[in-house]
């Protein structure tokens, strides 16, 4: 059992298919099913279900998934450390950015890093925070740069580098517009358009509305605050975002009842040893503040 081995596993596993695993992999794919043939006869148990064209993990290969993670987590650890002994920045740091964060903070940090450190070879993920948070949890990625959890997470570190105020917005057309005094009730009974419950800005929208014993009148959810604040722009409904993306198509609402703000900065797994390459990216973070 070998590396490169364990990384065709997981490859399969996350995909669902021994020809997209080999794409993500660069080799072929009777190269990566041998792989998987000899590891199965070593293991002495199947590790995938082959039903037509659908492929899915045995019980012996969901056993073995996040074993064969801390493995490869382990191997990759103990490189890095031995080659951050030197002192040098360089290597691989994988890193997931949320897509606001992506587009709105980080690209003078991303030009400075890669300027200032070229010898590190920077793994870029686009993810929902909340995806990013799980990932770092289980040793997937080293860093990530998203909306930090309302609450503690265990085993997770989390330093805010940028507060994120938010705010009620509705089109410069919409009927909320115009009126002087609007509040959380009349809110509630207007279409809303706000991110998923599952995301974390999600959650702080539906627990104002709680505390006050309203429902919101949703009309869609999404993820993505930009496909939000288009929505919004062109009179579907009001919503809530960050204070920073308002402009001259959007009226703000000043609802005296909710005062909202998430954070925003980076996250990684207390147990982990943070890498040369990570703890200078980290320190330009700071420099933000």
């Amino acid at each position: 059992m070998d590396t490169e081995t364990l990384k065709s596993f997981i490859a399969i596993a996350e995909t669902a298919s021994f020809s997209l695993a080999a794409e993500r992999l660069f080799v072929t794919q009777p190269a990566i099913s041998k792989r998987i043939a000899l590891l199965e006869e070593e293991l002495g148990n199947k590790l995938f279900d082959r039903i037509g064209r659908q492929i899915s993990l045995t019980e012996g290969g969901r056993k073995l998934l996040p074993r064969a993670h801390r493995i490869i987590q382990e191997i990759e650890d103990s490189k890095r450390e031995i080659r951050d002994l030197s002192g040098d920045i360089s290597g691989k740091l994988s890193i997931a950015i949320s897509h606001h964060i992506g587009l709105h903070r980080l690209p003078p940090v991303l030009k400075q890093f890669s300027q200032q450190y070229p010898d590190v070879s920077l793994d870029i993920s686009f993810k929902d925070s909340e995806a990013a948070h799980d990932d770092v949890l289980h040793g997937k990625l080293e860093l990530a740069v998203v909306t930090l959890a309302p609450k503690t997470l265990k085993k997770i570190h989390s330093e805010e580098i940028w507060p994120d105020p938010l705010a009620f917005a509705v089109a410069n057309d919409h009927p909320l517009a115009s009126v002087k005094n609007p509040n959380l009730d009349l809110l509630s009974q207007h279409p809303a358009i706000i991110p998923g419950d599952a995301t974390y800005t999600g959650q702080l929208i539906k627990e104002v509305f709680s505390s006050h014993q309203l429902k919101l009148n949703t009309l869609m959810a999404t993820n993505y605050l930009e496909t939000i604040k288009m929505m919004v722009s062109i009179g579907l409904g009001w919503s809530v975002l960050p204070a920073t993306m308002l402009d001259d198509q959007l009226t703000r609402l000043q609802i005296k009842e909710a005062s909202l703000s998430r954070r925003l900065g980076c996250i990684y797994h207390t147990e982990r040893s943070v890498s040369n390459a990570a703890k200078a990216f980290i320190g330009l973070l700071e420099e933000q503040k």
